[in-house]
């Protein structure tokens, strides 16, 4: 329900091609205590005045020898979002009031004038119209809101999962605890620590360290949409992203290739134009895996699995500024690619694992 305060602070326009009947209702509407009242004698003005005021109801006389209401009304059309002028139309004529209706008035008074009629809908006009401009506001910022949220939902989740989730709201209560889990039988997770980024870390201010670690992470997410990986989270100054869900692709191990080589370029780009020179160590593998949303009020897509375990020991066991690969790696790339055998590593529990470095793509 509006506030009388606020109904009593409406922007009114009376239009009458006689005087004594603005000079009429402006009395009567100032005693009733309308604060914000404007009056004049000729129609060609309201579009005008509507336009630059926007009042919230216009009075307004039907019979008028420059301009009729009917005219009037039709140009107020044209500067109204939904097409309705907030018209409460005065007439002496009884056939004018249904036509008048028809062609978009919200209401009429009857000429002579009866001072409860006129008070009783000129209140009852204001409160409907303004209480539809605040539920158009309400609606708006719901709106607004909803976009944010949708936006923060495809940040933080792949958007084929924001979609399945955001489907569970028009489902049961029960349905909704749900768990979001998927298996997959073959993708690949790479793995990207900064290194030496600990001790960087301790000879800059906080503000350079997140500066320098947004700029890099920023250039692999770029990187990871290009070339259709998911980027699963960052720990620290680790990077970490899988290619073959939550849409499965048969290139996935090639996708992760293609990503971990761009990603040794954007590297040596940010190290040319920064002050703070650094490398990284990329570790992929290949595998399957579990994938789902874990959290209830704030949400996290995660990947399980030996697959991630075996990545992240690719990476923690590699050579800085080189990517290297594990044996199910090198058997699920599709493309030619420049390969360079390490040779067989003690790998922290997973015990010796033949190993790859990936160098390069091959040329056709």
């Amino acid at each position: 329900m509006i506030q009388t305060s606020h109904i009593l602070k409406a922007k009114l326009l009376i239009v009458d091609d006689q005087a004594a009947n603005l000079l009429l209702l402006e009395r009567l509407l100032s005693s009733a205590g309308y604060s914000n009242i404007s009056s004049t004698p000729h129609p060609t003005e309201v579009m005008e005045l509507h336009r630059k005021n926007r009042y919230d109801l216009i009075l307004l006389d039907l019979n008028m020898p420059e301009m009729n209401g009917f005219q009037v009304m039709e140009s107020l059309k044209v500067i109204e979002s939904d097409g309705i002028p907030p018209v409460l139309v005065i007439t002496a004529q009884p056939n004018d009031k249904l036509r008048a209706v028809k062609a978009g008035a919200l209401d009429f008074l009857s000429k002579p004038f009866d001072i409860a009629e006129v008070l009783a809908r000129v209140q009852n006009l204001l409160q409907v119209r303004l209480l539809n401009l605040e539920t158009q506001k309400l609606y708006k910022q719901l709106l607004v809101e909803q976009e944010l949220s949708e936006m923060l939902l495809h940040n933080v989740l792949p958007q084929a999962i924001s979609e399945r989730l955001k489907g569970r709201s028009k489902l049961t209560a029960d349905h909704c605890q749900q768990n979001i889990v998927d298996s997959y039988a073959n993708v690949t997770v790479l793995f990207a620590d900064i290194v030496g980024f600990t001790a960087f870390s301790q000879g800059v201010s906080p503000e350079v360290m997140v500066s320098v670690l947004n700029d890099l992470f920023t250039r692999f997410d770029h990187i990871a949409e290009h070339r259709g990986l998911e980027k699963i989270k960052t720990i620290g100054d680790c990077y970490m992203a899988a290619a073959g869900l939550p849409m499965e692709v048969p290139d996935h191990a090639d996708r992760a290739a293609h990503m971990a080589l761009d990603m040794l370029v954007a590297i040596q780009d940010f190290n040319a134009s920064s002050q703070h020179p650094l490398n990284i160590r990329i570790g992929m593998s290949t595998g399957a895996a579990v994938a789902g949303v874990i959290g209830k009020s704030k949400f996290l897509y995660d990947l399980w699995g030996d697959v991630v375990n075996t990545a992240s020991r690719m990476e923690s066991h590699g050579t800085a500024g080189r990517i290297q690969l594990s044996e199910s790696t090198r058997q699920a790339l599709i493309q030619s690619f420049a390969l360079e055998h390490r040779g067989v590593i003690e790998v922290k529990g997973k015990g010796e694992m033949s190993t790859w470095y990936l160098n390069s793509l091959v040329s056709d």
